[in-house]
């Protein structure tokens, strides 16, 4: 069995929160717990995580979804790729 880390940050990358799940358990599943009660300008996250829920909380939110699309979603919803990069801070280990 895996596990993985799902954290969320602030804006320099220190952890705010996180849960281990099992590793064969949907990425998507984990995202909204970790956002509920937090305000954010935008929310960065890489493409296993875009589905329109996620989406849609994100935007109830009033923040800026920053999640390239799924290779499968038929017409591709832009984002901003300069802040995208942002999410090597705590993505790439930076010791």
């Amino acid at each position: 069995m895996t596990t993985k880390i799902h954290m969320l940050c602030d804006g320099l990358g220190r952890p705010l929160r996180f849960k281990l799940i099992a590793g064969q358990r949907h990425d998507n599943l984990t995202a909204k717990a970790l956002l509920e009660g937090f305000k954010a300008e935008a929310v960065l996250a890489d493409r296993a995580y875009d589905n329109n829920d996620l989406r849609k909380t994100i935007a109830d939110m009033n923040a800026e979804a920053v999640i390239p699309s799924t290779r499968s979603r038929k017409v591709p919803i832009p984002h901003d790729e300069t802040i995208y990069k942002l999410r090597n801070l705590i993505e790439i280990d930076q010791s």
